[in-house]
Parts: C-alpha cells; sequence; structure tokens
C-alpha cells in the first residue's frame, strides 16, 4: 500500500471514529442531563413504578420521557438499545492505535534508543487496555465497589501509576494516546460486559412474567457514571498529540493526570448544574485551575549560550550555516521532499526543511516544536541536544534571519 492510499484510509478510519465518538458522547450525556432533570410524576398511571419524567422540547417538537425505577409491566414491542455507538468508537479508536502507533511503533512508539524491539512495545500497548480493564472490573466487583469515594479514588491512583510506567517506555504522545484508549477501553466494556448483559437480564427476566432484580441496574448504572467523569479526559487524550507543550514534558504523566481532574472536574459540574447543585464559583475555579497548569507545565527555557559563546555578551545569534547545519542533522531525515527516516515516505504535514528559505519561513514552527519543547525531532530520533536547541533559540530570537 502506497502512502497517499494509507493517508486516506488514516483519514478514513479517524472521520469514522470522530463520528462515533461524537454519537456515543452525545447520548451519554443526554442521558445524564436526562437523569439528573426528572421530577416526580405522581398523576401518571404507572406513577408507582417510575422514577421520574421530564418533559422536553426541541426542535419544535415536544417530548415527554419517563424513566422506570427497575422496568415497565410489560415489553414494548420496539426497543431501542444503545451500545453500538460505543463499539464502533472503541473499534475505530483501536484500528487508528494500530495503524499510526503498533504499525509505525518505530517510529512513533518508542523513543530513540529504546532498548524495547517494536513488537516487544507493541506487546506493552496492548497489556495497557486488557490489563486496565481487568484490574478496573476485579476493583468495582470487590466489596470496594460499595464505598465509591475510595474506589474512585484507587482508580486515579492506579490511571496516574499506568501514566507514569508508559511514560518510561514510549514517547510522551504514544503514552498520553495510550492511557486514553485504556479509559476508553474501560468505558466500552463497562458498555460491552455490564449494562448491556445487564439489560439484557432485566429484559429476560420481564419475557418470563418475572420482577428483575434491581441489583443489575444499580451495577449499570454505577459503570455509566463512571463513564460519565471518563469523557472529557478521553476527549482530551484523543487530540493530545497536537499539543507537545502538553506530552514532551519530562513531567507529562502528572500533566496528563491535572488535565484529567480538571476535565472530570468540570464534568461533575455540568452534571451538578442539571440537578440545580452547582456553586457559581465552581466553573470559574476548573478555569484557574487549568490557567495554574499552563503557567506551571509551560517550559521557562530560555536560550542559553552553547560552550564556545560562554562569556559573550548578550549571547549573539549563530551564523545561519550553523542552524542549516542542524537543521539538516536532526530534521531533515524527515522533513525532506523524499525523506530517508524508515516510515516516511513524504514529509510530515507536509513541512520540508532543506533550503534557506523553507528553514526561515518555518522558524516560528522550529522554536514551537524543537526549542520550547522537545516534541520534535520525534523520540528524539536523530539526537539533537540541548546546545543545538539553545542555539536555534538564540537564532529565533535575534529574528530568524538567513
Amino acid at each position: 500500500m502506497t502512502l497517499p492510499d494509507i493517508e486516506w484510509l488514516h483519514l478514513a478510519v479517524r472521520w469514522f471514529h470522530l463520528i462515533a465518538g461524537i454519537a456515543w458522547i452525545g447520548s451519554s450525556f443526554y442521558f445524564v442531563w436526562q437523569d439528573d432533570s426528572l421530577t416526580a410524576a405522581p398523576d401518571d398511571p404507572d406513577a408507582d413504578r417510575l422514577g421520574g419524567h421530564v418533559w422536553m422540547v426541541h426542535g419544535g417538537g415536544f417530548y415527554h420521557v419517563r424513566k422506570y425505577k427497575v422496568a415497565p409491566s410489560r415489553l414494548p414491542d420496539h426497543l431501542h438499545w444503545f451500545k453500538w455507538e460505543a463499539y464502533a468508537t472503541w473499534a475505530s479508536g483501536t484500528a487508528l492505535i494500530t495503524l499510526v502507533y503498533w504499525l509505525g511503533a518505530s517510529s512513533y512508539l518508542l523513543p530513540a534508543g529504546s532498548p524495547l524491539a517494536p513488537w516487544q512495545g507493541v506487546g506493552i500497548g496492548v497489556a495497557s487496555l486488557v490489563g486496565s480493564w481487568v484490574v478496573y472490573d476485579l476493583l468495582c466487583r470487590s466489596p470496594l465497589a460499595r464505598r465509591e469515594n475510595w474506589l474512585s479514588g484507587i482508580v486515579v491512583v492506579l490511571l496516574t501509576i499506568l501514566a507514569w510506567a508508559l511514560s518510561q517506555v514510549f514517547t510522551g504522545r504514544a503514552m498520553f494516546l495510550h492511557v486514553g484508549a485504556a479509559m476508553a477501553t474501560i468505558m466500552v466494556a463497562n458498555v460491552a460486559m455490564v449494562i448491556i448483559p445487564n439489560q439484557r437480564r432485566m429484559v429476560a427476566a420481564l419475557l418470563k412474567g418475572e420482577t428483575p432484580d434491581p441489583v443489575w441496574g444499580q451495577r449499570g448504572k454505577q459503570r455509566s457514571v463512571h463513564n460519565t467523569y471518563f469523557t472529557l479526559p478521553v476527549l482530551f487524550m484523543m487530540i493530545s498529540n497536537h499539543y507537545p507543550i502538553t506530552y514532551s514534558s519530562h513531567w507529562n504523566w502528572l500533566i496528563l493526570l491535572a488535565i484529567a481532574v480538571i476535565g472530570a472536574g468540570v464534568r461533575r459540574i455540568f452534571v451538578l448544574r442539571h440537578s440545580g447543585s452547582a456553586k457559581g464559583w465552581m466553573l470559574p475555579a476548573a478555569a484557574v485551575a487549568f490557567a495554574l497548569l499552563a503557567i506551571l507545565a509551560t517550559p521557562t527555557r530560555a536560550p542559553q549560550p552553547a560552550a564556545a559563546d560562554t562569556g559573550a555578551e548578550g549571547f549573539p545569534a549563530a551564523p545561519f550555516p550553523i542552524v542549516q547545519a542542524i537543521i539538516t542533522a536532526r530534521c531533515t531525515a524527515c522533513h525532506a521532499d523524499h525523506p530517508t527516516m524508515p516510515g516516511f515516505e513524504e514529509p510530515p504535514q507536509g513541512v520540508v526543511l532543506q533550503t534557506p528559505e523553507q528553514i526561515v519561513e518555518r522558524a516560528e514552527l522550529i522554536e514551537k516544536m524543537a526549542v520550547t519543547t522537545d516534541a520534535m525531532p520525534l523520540g528524539n530520533a536523530t539526537g539533537m541536544s540541548q546546545e543545538e536547541r539553545a542555539i536555534l533559540g538564540r537564532w529565533i530570537g535575534a529574528g530568524a534571519k538567513r
């Protein structure tokens, strides 16, 4: 398969993943809002069976939705199951990880100089997804499940350990995506292994004329609530590869944890708003927390003099030929009309850094990706040194001229 074919495949899978994700997360948000907006329906003929009802208006129409505490007295002829959105999102997301990170393990998954073979890195990636679900599910089936605060705290600690462990073996962007994929795996497994099976048990009991065990619904509800708080962190991790300021840091696993906690907190605020319990200060507090994280996590790297320039007043910019030599040695293996880096048949994102004009034109991008962060070279495969980054920074700071 040629590179253009692969690019079109990436586009198709990514687009489908986005569509499926919107459908899944959208329905999840809707049902959480609906649950928290229910009011008593004492005049309803089924009032003793109802957990509440809600009237809505949308698109010029009025809707009346009722929720049963356990189940209706008889099963309706047409019953919609919300499951394919979750399955399609996970399947397309796994396909993306396979295409980008597992098939391109030497370029995107493992950092330069990694002692691991590509197949070993892929094995760790797969194990992180499967293992996360197994451990989480065992916790939810243990007596700890009756103490929700403790359970939530332990899940956060375990996800933090996972992020730290993966940061030791994967590139920063691969670690972010794998933690997100692990959380998404937990979410879809909750649907496939707990929520839907329990709903099927309830339906089967109704068909037999029996009263469903309310525990089935309670366990499904618990997993659904967990999924609710996973959504915003997972959405961030889905787009994190566009923001090297987060994953290129030495403390990237802590940054991931902080953003995940803030995201879950924002989701909590909106859940509370549905029931009128949110306080006015909560959302601004989340915004302040995010701003503080941005301040603390932003590198304060300033261009420092190279050894040969020590003592030079004002740290003068290096001559352009030195800058071009660094770019040629460290960047053009990928960013050339015909890349020589294995796994690249065309320059990533169409960025070419072969001529002086191209280098000057891309100075701002070079600063963002290789000076203020260590995002590039990818996995530092070509071994760009901090001294070289400092030289590039001084050249850019002096106006990025030839």
